[in-house]
């Protein structure tokens, strides 16, 4: 049984309002990355509270810090150069979201054209072939998104291990009160500063 443009209308109508909304499609990445980067922006600015923490009693518990302090920061260096050409590419995925979309919009809307003005003609195989690639920008662009989001969230899960391990290892940072003049410290005071806070 041989099939016209008009049997497939409805796929092509289908195809041209999938791709239309194709923009829609970075709601499954943008979100992942937002939440990547501000990761680790906050967690510099908790090693930069560490790094700036007033001193230690002893010249050895403040040595002692110190090397903590550098080595948090030693791994937070390299997970950060690990995601850099990730990081670089990231807005790049998102424009290339929008470029398949057009593309995928555009082909769909002359299929649609073309579907009404040889309604009652035979489709051929080409013309089924050219419909289904109409889809294969939606493919496109949800495998971007979709692997684009998974690869920021093993970026933020590492990140935020390393902020636990810096909790436990440190302490939770917290900013200092402005206008507050500092106690002279005591070594009771000492011993209750090396011991971390339950974190909030």
């Amino acid at each position: 049984m041989s099939h016209t443009w008009g049997d497939f209308q409805a796929v092509v109508q289908l195809s041209a309002g999938l791709n239309v909304a194709i923009l829609s499609f970075v709601d499954i990445s943008l979100p992942a990355i937002k939440e990547r980067r501000r990761t680790f922006a906050k967690a510099q600015q908790e090693l930069d509270m560490h790094r700036s923490a007033p001193g230690k009693v002893t010249s050895a518990a403040q040595l002692e810090h110190d090397c903590q302090v550098e080595e948090m920061n030693e791994k937070l260096y390299l997970l950060w150069q690990q995601s850099l050409a990730f990081s670089n590419e990231e807005d790049s995925l998102i424009h290339y979201t929008g470029i398949l979309g057009f593309l995928g919009a555009a082909l769909s809307l002359v299929l649609l054209w073309y579907s009404a003005q040889c309604y009652d003609d035979v489709i051929s195989v080409t013309g089924k072939t050219v419909i289904g690639l109409s889809f294969c920008s939606l493919i496109g662009a949800f495998v971007i998104n979709f692997m684009t989001a998974s690869q920021a969230g093993v970026y933020t899960k590492k990140c935020n291990q390393i902020r636990q391990e810096m909790h436990q290892t440190l302490g939770i940072a917290t900013p200092p009160t402005p206008g507050a003049s500092p106690a002279p410290a005591t070594h009771t005071d000492a011993a209750s500063a090396e011991t971390p806070s339950a974190e909030n």
